[in-house]
């Protein structure tokens, strides 16, 4: 395997281990370079679609925890290509604010993750919005 692809292996290895073990803070400590660059399908209230710096990925991962409760979370993968690797994530949870309010309901994701230097660079989700 080449060396490229080996890093991103080991990275992609250690989030969805970090991830499945609901260690998602821990995991964006870890393994997320300071200057991450995430991108989500469109904007969220209160959250812009497109977030730069550590600090908004950390503050994004929180208002995700604060505001749902996640009854499960199962992610298969990594799937590597280069500098980058895909996730697939399900996960079955209940928001506790908005218009889906104490409504369950079961989310299916693509993840895609790019590396450089042993560091995720950029995150970028794929998922149905309506």
């Amino acid at each position: 395997m080449p060396e490229k692809m080996s890093q991103t292996m080991t990275v992609g290895r250690k989030l969805v281990e970090l991830c499945n073990q609901g260690q998602f803070l821990q995991a964006i400590n870890e393994l997320y370079d300071d200057s991450i660059h995430a991108i989500e399908p469109c904007a969220m209230p209160g959250m812009d679609q497109d977030l730069k710096g550590i600090d908004a990925i950390r503050q994004k991962s929180q208002g995700w925890s604060d505001n749902h409760e996640v009854h499960s979370c199962a992610i298969k993968g990594p799937f590597p290509h280069g500098d980058r690797f895909a996730l697939l994530m399900n996960i079955d949870v209940t928001p506790k604010a908005g218009p889906m309010a104490n409504q369950r309901m079961q989310m299916e994701e693509v993840c895609l993750y790019t590396v450089a230097n042993g560091k995720i660079v950029k995150e970028e989700f794929f998922y149905d919005t309506e």
